[in-house]
């Protein structure tokens, strides 16, 4: 730490690092200012800002200040004691029994055990300080590192100090059939496992029952649950006798046309052989369906429990890399936003394993100041988690429960410390709603000096003392009297919102794979005995600029996906949307259990259902869908590519000449692949296992970040970096539809690979709906839009390969064309009110066989939904409820989008969407429910208003017809009415929409009132008048 007056005399100071070399980085040159404190040269990597682009070098600004809460923790930036004097490097110095730093040279210059192994090796032995040849004077050092016995090392030392080079001698059931690349595995003597193993040990496993081991290792993880047999043949049953029935009805209907009104007889048979063709391609999949569950405790006691291979029980699960993704502060909310973050680092799952990327795709300076504030809040809300077993892990959820929050609860300090930690998340609230002030003030009054500023130096060069004000861009500022390097406020050159610079900060540093650090007694907390280590997290904004086409979320997804690759390289990902947060803190090891099991090598990602709340009680637009977008966890996309290029039989130098063309031209992210994939593999504890990895490869340690390694991913999310590359065609996010998760897993499955759909006891993740009709409106036409992009893509399920499944064929293809099914849908529900108006029907008369068909089939359609009601698990409020947005979704938002897509291929319009808005997520607000009862007027209300008055006019019409004509049918009117009745029914939430909140109706509901009520008094006046 530097002295008070040291500090306030560098107080405005900053050094810059010009990280040169892009995209290689391989040569770091560190230009600091002789001014600055030695202190700073010390400063972990998390202390700074990094920036760069396409054009522009990669810079990082190291800040001077950290706040007390972070200095005080040793997670966060600036943790005290001696790090490696060595320009880029953050690890700590050699040190000895006491904890002592330990020199090898006489200038004592500090240097940590890996940099003075590279030295020792690749720089002839010469200090980096003095340039003098290593003379070691210090035991310590000696004995931390063997001369003698050193390993020569070559390539990448990074990955290779880990990592050794599997021998050609390999038995071909431990190579990788994955890769014609060389792949990696751990160092050491190789006994049982991956262990390292020495005479000595001999005596300790003397005492091993290594049967009891070797089915502890084959126990599984994961089973199918099996159905009850009688449930599922008679959901078979129903559905091929409905299919039949169907098929009788619609043979009748086509041979006994209605010959009075063949326009009527003619639309109407077309819809309903339509909706028989949709109903079967929804209903085939649904045939064969599995339950799944995980044994949690089969995991444990195979990657964390002590045997040979990891004598202290380390972890030995592979790592995760959390994504969270927004871009647009006005409708995703920063509190929503970070309560997300706070849910990532306290699942539970291995600190040192796990990694949380925030992807700001607007670069905005409030996104960034939130994560900061997350990750000051989230050092007690972790603990305390960690400490009383709390769920959920979001605080907005947990303090909100409705349910005793007590109950279970038995540590005698869970009171006090809860009313503690409740105090802090409302301080941490109101400071998180008055970020966009604070930094509007902020950024004033920099901009007032800095208008001062030049005004003074323009009056010195010029000598008009007249002067006073020029037009200087106004520039957001961040806290320590920095320019903010992403968007401002007032947009300018370069800071606006599709022009700005790649940023990256590591927040949270990464998290040691030694003993977890134990809390003690601070903050009012009792902490002991308590891991208070957290997960890595960073900050990302990628770079962009007009001039190029960024591809929306799915380009923003492939910038995590490279920067993530070179900074953690974990070999599984899991992206989540700003307001999906983790609700089952064990999600994550449910979702790997998958991956880590016998045949996880194929399964390309696991799938959890879409829950949600914040709801309104009645649940008015059918939010809680029983299908879900691929939200949860997956393994990296470009698995899949490496595995089917690497099948073919080409000689290694080509393939090696073609990667850069496919991945890019950085080499650290080319050798991340290899590691990742080696990690990925399920443990080989049985020759039936493929491509599995020895037992404990995964318990060494990972290698600390480095500012070279950070200036390499601001090198990999540059706007250019994709350019010649197969990134968003064959590897990553694939572009080409606003639903970017479809189309990925469409290919990933297409190249073979196996997916999972899991449903846990507890939900694994829920998020927030829009409970706004018009956002409604608005989402579901993004989804269906995508669908038709697919569609009319190379990407259609029709074109799929033999590698994908008839059923899977048959889901996809189902998604593909279900909005074409409006074109139908609007047909069929004017043709009641088209009866009605016109006094016909679409058929001349039934017969009785026709009406037993329409019995069966009306039987067969309530017993199929009772029995999915029952799998589903959801009541019959909610099954109505989502029967009825259907029918709205289907007559409003899918009509719109297909003819967006045909405008799309015909014309090439670009579609381009806005983002749903997020509720605010304070929950304390006098109504929560407000965004119910707001209207607001969009063009996808014209059809189903247009239905809504075409079947009140229709029945009003027949109904005056009827009573007035001297014969009446009212057979004819009690058909059509009763049709046109069950149409306006589904309506009827749509219909309640309009009408916004009692006694502040809108003028447009106001105005289709007044039409109503004309035509049913012109109506009443021209039968009056006809009849007289």
């Amino acid at each position: 730490m530097a002295s008070d007056s040291e500090s306030e005399g560098t107080s405005n100071c900053h050094a810059s690092a010009d990280l040169l070399g892009i995209p290689e980085n391989k040569h770091l040159k560190i230009l600091l200012d002789t001014t600055i404190p030695d202190s700073f040269k010390d400063r972990y990597v998390v202390g700074s800002l990094f920036t760069g682009g396409h054009d522009f070098k990669t810079r990082a600004y190291l800040k001077d200040k950290v706040i007390d809460s972070e200095m005080g923790h040793n997670h966060i930036a600036g943790p005290e004691g001696s790090l490696c004097w060595v320009p880029g490097c953050d690890a700590k110095v050699m040190s000895d029994d006491q904890g002592r730093d330990c020199v090898p040279c006489q200038c004592d210059f500090k240097i940590c055990s890996d940099c003075f192994r590279d030295a020792m090796v690749t720089g002839d032995r010469l200090c980096l300080g003095c340039k003098e040849p290593y003379e070691v004077h210090h035991e310590a050092v000696v004995a931390h590192y063997d001369l003698q016995e050193e390993d020569h090392v070559v390539g990448n030392p990074k990955l290779e100090r880990r990592l050794s080079l599997i021998d050609s001698t390999e038995p071909k059931s431990m190579k990788n059939q994955t890769f014609d690349l060389t792949l990696f595995k751990i160092k050491g003597n190789y006994g049982y496992g991956n262990a390292m193993r020495t005479k000595n040990d001999s005596d300790d496993e003397a005492g091993v029952d290594f049967e009891l081991l070797k089915s502890i290792q084959s126990r599984p993880i994961t089973r199918k649950l099996n159905i009850s047999a009688t449930i599922l043949s008679s959901y078979r049953l129903l559905v091929i006798v409905r299919t039949c029935f169907l098929a009788l009805f619609l043979a009748w209907r086509i041979i006994n046309p209605n010959e009075d009104a063949i326009w009527l007889w003619g639309m109407s048979v077309v819809c309903e052989i339509w909706f028989t063709f949709s109903w079967l391609l929804d209903q085939l999949p649904k045939l064969f369906p599995i339950n799944r569950s995980v044994n949690l405790d089969a995991l444990k006691e195979k990657f964390e429990t002590p045997n040979p291979s990891n004598p202290e029980g380390k972890s030995d699960l592979p790592g995760i890399d959390a994504f969270v993704s927004t871009a647009d502060t006005e409708k995703e909310p920063a509190l929503i936003t970070s309560n997300t973050i706070l849910s990532i680092l306290a699942a539970d799952y291995p600190v040192e394993k796990l990694s949380c990327y925030v992807s700001d795709d607007r670069g905005s300076l409030l996104v960034f100041e939130a994560v900061a504030e997350a990750a000051n809040f989230a050092n007690l809300w972790v603990p305390f988690c960690r400490k009383h077993y709390v769920e959920p892990r979001n605080p907005e959820t947990y303090f909100n429960q409705k349910r005793d929050p007590y109950k279970n609860k038995v540590h005698p300090d869970f009171v006090r410390d809860r009313r503690r930690v409740k105090r802090e998340y409302d301080e941490y609230k109101i400071r998180i709603n008055n970020l966009c002030d604070s930094i509007q003030r902020c950024s004033s009054a920099y901009n007032v000096q800095e208008n001062m500023k030049v005004v003074r130096q323009w009056r010195d060069i010029i000598g008009d003392e007249s002067v006073r004000t020029l037009n200087i861009p106004k520039a957001t500022w961040m806290a320590d009297g920095s320019h903010w390097p992403g968007t401002w406020i007032v947009p300018a050159p370069r800071h606006s919102k599709g022009d700005h610079a790649s940023v990256i900060r590591v927040i949270l540093k990464p998290a040691s794979d030694d003993e977890p650090i134990k809390g003690g007694d601070s903050n009012s907390i009792d902490l002991t005995d308590v891991e208070i280590n957290l997960p890595m997290l960073v900050y990302i904004s990628r770079e962009k600029q007009p001039s190029h086409d960024h591809n929306k979320k799915a380009g923003a997804m492939n910038a995590l996906l490279r920067a993530s690759a070179i900074m953690s390289n974990a070999p599984f990902i899991i992206n989540l949307d700003c307001d999906h947060y983790v609700y089952n803190s064990q999600a994550f090891k449910e979702g790997i259990s998958f991956m880590m099991d016998r045949g996880g090598d194929r399964i390309c990602y696991v799938q959890f259902p879409q829950r949600f709340e914040g709801i309104d009680p009645s649940d008015r637009y059918a939010n809680p869908i029983p299908f879900s977008l691929m939200t949860g966890c997956c393994s990296c996309c470009f698995f899949g590519h490496l595995k089917n290029t690497a099948t073919k039989v080409a000689p290694e130098e080509d393939q090696l000449l073609h990667i850069p063309k496919k991945f890019g031209n950085s080499s650290t992210l080319i050798d991340s692949i290899q590691l990742a994939a080696f990690q990925g593999r399920p443990l080989a504890y049985h020759p039936s296992v493929k491509n599995g990895r020895p037992a404990g490869a995964l318990i060494t340690p990972r290698e600390l970040l480095d500012g070279s390694t950070v200036a390499e991913a601001i090198s990999v999310i540059s706007c250019s970096y994709e350019d010649k590359t197969e990134w968003g065609q064959r590897i990553g996010w694939i572009y080409g539809s606003i639903t970017e998760d479809v189309i990925t897993g469409y290919r990933m499955h297409n190249r073979g690979w196996k997916s999972v759909y899991h449903m846990t006891k507890r939900d694994a993740f829920r998020g927030t709906a829009p409970i706004n009709l018009t956002d409604r409106l608005h989402q579901v036409l993004r989804w269906a839009t995508g669908s038709v992009e697919i569609l009319f893509s190379r990407n259609n399920a029709l074109f799929a390969s033999p590698r994908m499944k008839l059923l899977q064929r048959i889901a996809y293809l189902n998604i593909e064309i279900y909005p074409f099914t409006s074109i139908f849908l609007i047909v069929y529900c004017l043709l009641p009110a088209l009866c009605l108006l016109s006094d016909k029907f679409v058929v001349q008369s039934f017969s009785i066989t026709s009406l037993i068909y329409l019995l069966v089939i009306t039987l067969t359609t309530y017993l199929l939904t009772i029995l999915e009601i029952k799998w589903s698990g959801i009541d019959m409020e909610r099954w109505w409820r989502n029967e009825q947005f259907w029918l709205i979704g289907g007559t409003s938002s899918h009509f719109a989008a297909v003819l967006l897509g045909l405008l799309k291929v015909i014309a090439g319009i670009n579609i381009s969407f806005n983002l749903t808005s997020k509720p605010t997520g304070d929950n304390a607000a006098v109504n929560k429910f407000t965004d119910l009862y707001i209207i607001k007027w969009t063009s996808l209300m014209i059809l189903p208003i247009t239905i809504i008055l075409t079947n009140l006019v229709g029945i009003a019409t027949a109904v005056f017809r009827t009573m007035y004509n001297p014969i009446q049918h009212w057979s004819h009117l009690i058909g059509g009415v009763f049709f046109s009745c069950l149409i306006l029914a589904h309506f009827y939430p749509f219909a309640k929409g309009l009408m916004g909140r009692q006694g502040k109706t809108p003028t447009i509901v106001c105005l289709v009132r007044y039409h109503c009520i004309h035509c049913f008094f012109t109506l009443v006046s021209n039968q009056t008048f006809i009849r007289e």
